[in-house]
């Protein structure tokens, strides 16, 4: 996918998703009884999306038993060769390059995950999401778009995901950029008719200045996050195969 993709939050399968998801969440309320050994399980976060770590992309029985279908991908450079996917013939493949610092920009990657995320389970799919442990970079994907797709605000898509992944703990900078998403993509919804690329929504968060309850440190350490430039910051790439 590339920078010049248009988000359209007014697409009819967009308004059918977040409708669905938002009757399921409302009358669901999930205790989990939350186990150390968990932590290397994937647990399914909304109806058809999965979040867990690397491990379960490698076992594919498990993903065929949970009738996956699509795998996003999250890992840096230096774990592409040990990260890679396992089963091309079997499942289509999103890869996002991002290290799991808090200096890494997350949010021009935002649109192109849910992208192929909505596309998938609009199609019947089903989509588990990762990175190496499941802790940090995948989960805040997740919450990013628990938080656009059902409209929840950061704090209850956190609590949401949280209360499904019990071991999830993005790092702080990636949870300021969540606060930061939030209205960005809130705006987007606002303004019929305007396309967002995620190199405007990438301008849009550096130049939003810190709330007054944003911890100073953590905004700062955000904010001087290298900004946005095209292509030359976004490593995402498909690998999409013609056999499921």
């Amino acid at each position: 996918m590339e920078d010049s993709m248009l988000i359209d939050s007014t697409d009819p399968a967009q308004s059918t998703l977040t409708q669905n998801f938002q009757a399921i969440v409302s009358n669901t309320q999930v205790v989990l009884d939350w186990k150390y050994e968990m932590r290397r399980q994937m647990q399914e976060i909304l109806p058809g999306l999965f979040l867990g770590p690397y491990s379960c992309s490698k076992d594919l029985e498990l993903l065929q038993q949970n009738a996956i279908t699509h795998i996003v991908s999250i890992r840096d450079s230096s774990e592409k060769k040990i990260l890679r996917p396992r089963f091309p013939e079997h499942f289509q493949y999103f890869e996002i390059e991002v290290s799991d610092s808090p200096n890494e920009r997350l949010i021009p990657h935002f649109p192109q995950a849910k992208a192929f995320i909505d596309n998938a389970l609009y199609n019947g799919g089903r989509v588990f999401v990762h990175c190496n442990g499941g802790i940090s970079r995948s989960p805040a994907f997740v919450v990013a778009y628990v938080m656009e797709t059902v409209k929840m605000d950061y704090q209850q898509a956190y609590s949401y995901v949280q209360n499904r992944r019990f071991c999830m703990n993005p790092n702080e900078g990636f949870k300021v950029q969540l606060k930061e998403y939030e209205p960005i993509y809130s705006a987007r919804d606002s303004i019929n008719g305007h396309q967002y690329t995620p190199g405007e929504m990438e301008r849009q968060a550096v130049r939003r200045p810190a709330p007054d309850d944003d911890d100073p440190n953590e905004f700062e350490l955000a904010r001087r996050a290298p900004a946005f430039h095209g292509e030359t910051n976004v490593q995402s790439i498909m690998h999409m195969s013609t056999e499921l």
